[in-house]
């Protein structure tokens, strides 16, 4: 098992390895004490995995209760938020009790926000059996429902206690989601890591290795930037433009794929600034390929700015883009809208 230690405010364990469901209980236990915990998983996940979580916390001694809604982008809203809380209400969880969040990053979105709020804030603890998930939205700190002017737009800077990966739980997934995984592994090479780059582009050989390494970038840009006013900004490389295409094809195009796109869309932006050689967009676009992941998207230039008004990243008139210069190094600039 490995474990990478995430330096903020309050600082937690990601925990990494294979197996590591069946000891999910007897971890939280000797972390948090006999306490109650409260899971939130989607129903796809839940036919999975579901099991196995309420034995492992069982056999650790700690009740757990379970709330299960419909899998997929369009169950993150204030609607499903509020069924969380309220069946938190009914079972009675108190401020001493955790949440747990298993699944992808929609459940992990929708139990860490009802974490954040519940009470003033009880603790979250992170199962993710996506690749995305593992290694982007379960560590960080950010939570948020989906509103109808856009993604992410309600939510707030709620840390977990604890990230607890099974890396065998990757072997269920749809190739297509696997992929969209993949599309946040190659982002961290784009930003910090050439080496990571390359090997994403031609094949994962240690899946835990690189999980570890994807976390280890990303819980250093969060201990400089807890809160996303500097530099973690960076992370939103090809999110952008990402956001407004999911939006905009009414959530068909997953995340990842949605990212894929928004990086070649950054890469293209950043030659037209002479910032970058327009070679670099090239090769972001052949390691995307190698992963079936999408490059492009028919909406036209117009259609995707016009979803970028609400856009967290926006300051004013100005919208943050995230623009590599070369693989391994990124730099923010901020744009005026009229100048896009």
């Amino acid at each position: 098992m490995k474990t990478v230690h995430i330096d903020v405010s309050n600082g937690y364990d990601v925990l990494i390895g294979r197996g590591l469901l069946d000891s999910a209980g007897e971890k939280c236990v000797s972390l948090f004490g006999k306490c109650r915990a409260m899971i939130v998983a989607d129903d796809t996940v839940a036919n999975l995995y579901l099991e196995r979580v309420l034995k492992s916390f069982e056999n650790a001694g700690m009740p757990a209760f379970v709330f299960v809604f419909p899998a997929g982008e369009a169950s993150k809203n204030k609607d499903t938020l509020f069924e969380i809380l309220e069946s938190a209400a009914e079972n009675g969880l108190c401020r001493n009790d955790i949440m747990v969040a298993l699944g992808g990053g929609v459940a992990g979105d929708l139990a860490g926000l009802a974490s954040a709020l519940w009470q003033r804030g009880i603790k979250l603890v992170q199962l993710p059996t996506t690749l995305l998930a593992a290694v982007d939205s379960s560590v960080g700190g950010k939570t948020a429902v989906d509103l109808e002017n856009g993604k992410n737009l309600a939510g707030v800077f709620h840390q977990p206690s604890l990230v607890i990966c099974d890396v065998e739980t990757f072997k269920t997934l749809p190739a297509e989601v696997f992929a969209c995984g993949m599309a946040e592994v190659i982002k961290y090479g784009v930003l910090f890591d050439k080496e990571l780059f390359e090997e994403a582009g031609n094949g994962i050989s240690d899946i835990e290795s690189t999980v570890e390494k994807c976390v280890m970038l990303k819980g250093r840009c969060v201990a400089e930037d807890e809160f996303d006013f500097g530099s973690r900004r960076l992370l939103n490389l090809g999110h952008t433009f990402a956001h407004s295409i999911e939006k905009i094809s009414e959530y068909k195009f997953a995340h990842g794929e949605a990212v894929a796109i928004g990086m070649v869309m950054a890469a293209e932006l950043s030659a037209k600034m002479n910032i970058c050689d327009p070679s670099l967009a090239d090769e972001i676009r052949e390691a995307l390929i190698k992963n079936d992941l999408p490059v492009s998207c028919s909406f036209s230039f117009e259609e995707i700015k016009s979803g970028m008004v609400n856009d967290k990243k926006r300051n004013g008139d100005k919208i943050a883009f995230i623009l590599p210069e070369r693989i391994g190094k990124c730099v923010i600039e901020n744009i005026k809208s009229s100048e896009i």
